[in-house]
């Protein structure tokens, strides 16, 4: 079974900018250190085609997971 690299996009991405685009979250079944925590996704691509890994892209929550935070603190 190949490794899985997750990752998801920056919540505070600005338009203009060249900053890296995506967040490095987690790793599995991998013997993988990074040190880099904002990444581009060529760089992502590059890694997990050296290692056999599959990149997973995370997906923002649904609305209603937002709401139910919302009355729990308030």
């Amino acid at each position: 079974m190949a490794g899985k690299i997750f990752y998801r996009e920056r919540e505070k991405n600005v338009e203009g900018k060249k900053q890296p685009r995506y967040k490095l979250v987690a790793v599995a079944d991998l013997n993988l250190k990074v040190y880099g925590g904002h990444m581009r996704r060529s760089e992502l691509d590059q890694i997990a085609s050296a290692v056999g890994a599959d990149l997973v892209l995370l997906t923002h929550g649904e609305k209603k997971y937002k709401e139910e935070e919302a009355k729990a603190k308030g």
